[in-house]
């Protein structure tokens, strides 16, 4: 177990190392009134503690990511453990810390609207179309991946029809009503159940004395999949992921103080990084490796491989209370996914939120189109999800770029993951069936570049910004600031 346990102590480290390093080179404003204080509304905009907004941000951010995707990803072996740690360290986190912060300096601005000010008006567009159609791939695949746990556990005293009218009634309560009534009360014991899940299947793994396989950098995918993309496509939540680029804002709409940040945003994702390690190296050990773990994923998918798993390690009754803190993750960020879409587009359009029937005007629609989609199969669903994630996740990275580029200050540690994943999504969709199909050879040259002209665009752009002298902030009224 020395790579899992190594990788786990990594995490840690990082956060009080890497993390702190992060927090130092954007710095914060402790007196700088936050937009929870400046812009509240007491529907987006108010204050929640740091420990209610961590809870929050922890259960938005982790859908089924760091379960589905690291056991799809465990597929590759132990290498995927690399990923996750790494990934999560110098890329996820800094890719939540920045867009939450620089979302705190600019109103709790959503990324089409950040992304429109720091990369230009055309990609606000952009972005925009590009977060809304995330949103709703994201508020499908969490619906259709609880309801088909929720199914396997009912012995078959319901139907799936039931299960999904009942999820997205949920949904639409907790999307219209404000975020302290039904997100604020009940997240924070849905959290509790959450870790206390993972954290069981974890201790398991470690008193059983699980044989987890040990680091390599060897391919052991049944079917012989590239590690390159496709590693850093399909574990995503876990070790960076663009949807969490459309939730850290409805948080920096909440937070106190600026201070609060590295908790809140780098301190979470780090937090969501260990849960991709538990259940990685759960699908590695008790599945007579990547064969017969192929086997179940394409008999039952990834759910039927989180009730093996639970039932395996915790009995029946620990096991069916480790499905139900998996269940939790899908539902507490699909309703968070359909709640920051609605944002997205009222900024958008710019359209207040104040009265119901403004956020029923534009909650309904997008209820409707995921409900639609729940009708596609999940594989195909996720394959689209898992590029415009990761996709989203690079327009962030290049954000916190611009963002610390105009600061003068150190924009390299946005930047590398930024490039990385740049090349990595490119060379995905010129490759994959559902984009244009090219050989791989031809991919990862169109993909170098495509990647060297972003960079080039960058550098120009943000040359020009400086010149221009972009406001890295929105200004606030003197009245606002708190000491």
């Amino acid at each position: 177990m020395y790579t899992f346990l190594t990788g786990i102590l990594l995490l840690i480290i990082g956060y009080f190392t890497y993390g702190k390093f992060v927090e130092k080179v954007f710095g914060v404003n402790e007196g700088r009134a936050t937009p929870a204080y400046a812009n509240q509304d007491n529907v987006d905009y108010l204050p929640m503690n740091t420990k209610k907004n961590s809870l929050i941000q922890l259960l938005n951010i982790a859908g089924v990511g760091p379960i589905f995707g690291p056991i799809m990803g465990a597929l590759y072996g132990p290498v995927a453990f690399l990923w996750i740690v790494f990934g999560c360290i110098f890329a996820g986190a800094v890719h939540d810390y920045l867009t939450g912060m620089i979302s705190i300096r600019n109103r709790g601005a959503h990324l089409p609207e950040l992304a429109g000010k720091f990369l230009g008006n055309v990609m606000k567009h952009v972005v925009n179309a590009f977060a809304v159609l995330l949103l709703i791939l994201v508020g499908t695949v969490f619906v259709s991946a609880p309801a088909e746990l929720l199914l396997s556990l009912s012995d078959g005293w319901t139907t799936m029809g039931l299960i999904l009218a009942a999820i997205f009634v949920y949904f639409i309560i907790a999307t219209l009503l404000p975020v302290d009534k039904i997100i604020g009360r009940i997240y924070p014991f849905l959290g509790a159940l959450l870790l206390i899940s993972a954290l069981g299947v974890g201790g398991m793994l470690l008193f059983t004395g699980a044989p987890i396989p040990e680091v390599s950098l060897s391919n052991l995918h049944p079917d012989n999949a590239p590690i390159f993309p496709l590693l850093f496509l399909t574990i995503s939540c876990g070790a960076l992921s663009g949807f969490h680029a459309t939730q850290t804002p409805i948080i920096s709409r909440t937070t106190q103080n600026e201070k609060q940040g590295r908790k809140i945003f780098y301190g979470m994702m780090i937090a969501e990084g260990i849960i991709a390690m538990i259940w990685a190296a759960a699908a590695m050990s008790l599945l007579n490796g990547p064969v017969g773990l192929n086997e179940l994923l394409a008999n039952g998918g990834p759910a039927a491989i989180v009730s093996e798993a639970s039932i395996l390690m915790l009995g029946a009754v620990g096991g069916t209370l480790a499905v139900l803190g998996v269940i939790v993750l899908p539902i507490t960020s699909g309703d968070t996914a359909f709640r920051s879409a609605r944002m997205i587009i009222a900024d958008y359009i710019k359209l207040p939120q104040k009265k119901m029937r403004s956020r029923l005007w534009i909650a309904l629609p997008l209820f409707a189109i995921s409900f639609v989609l729940t009708n596609i199969d999940f594989e195909l669903l996720w394959r689209y999800f898992s590029w415009a994630n990761q996709s989203t996740a690079v327009i962030a990275l290049w954000v916190g770029s611009m963002y610390l580029f105009i600061a003068k200050k150190n924009y390299w540690i946005a930047m590398v993951p930024g490039i990385f994943m740049t090349m990595a999504t490119t060379t995905y969709i010129l490759n994959a069936p559902i984009g244009f199909g090219l050989p791989m050879n031809i991919s990862y040259i169109g993909a170098a570049i495509a990647t060297t002209i972003v960079i080039v665009l960058f550098f120009s752009a943000a040359k020009k910004a400086c010149a221009n002298e972009l406001p890295l902030e929105e200004e606030i009224n003197d009245k606002n600031n708190i000491a």
